[in-house]
């Protein structure tokens, strides 16, 4: 049990470490960074090599920016074996949907609960 923490922490610690090199010796800006992280998780899922690294790490692997490529990649082909071509385009949006609609409704209550300063 504790192999599992301490193994999802230090995956985890690993891919934030890489983004942080990024901007601070690569000197991307964050958007940057972000549009090369989520394009890494999906070269990796592309690869076959994503999921074992779940299965390794966990929530590790899956809490990082990097597993939205992971799943736009994984929607997209599981669609494809179904639908052909079109499930490549609604595949990656069936998938991540829920993780998206989830972040825009609680952004929203968000803003409306808390006041902002200044």
């Amino acid at each position: 049990m504790l192999g599992m923490f301490f193994w999802a922490f230090v995956i985890g610690g690993l891919i934030c470490v890489i983004g942080q090199l990024m901007m601070d010796v690569g000197k991307l800006t964050p958007g940057h960074t972000l549009s090369a992280m989520v394009v890494a998780g999906a070269v990796l899922a592309g690869f076959d090599l994503y999921e074992p690294l779940i299965d390794f790490a966990g929530a590790g692997a899956t809490i990082p920016i990097m597993s939205f490529g992971n799943s736009l990649v994984a929607g997209a082909m599981q669609e494809a074996e179904k639908h052909g071509i079109v499930g490549v385009l609604t595949g990656m949006f069936e998938v991540t949907s829920a993780g998206i609609s989830a972040a825009i409704v609680f952004g929203f209550i968000g803003a409306a609960v808390f006041k902002p300063k200044g």
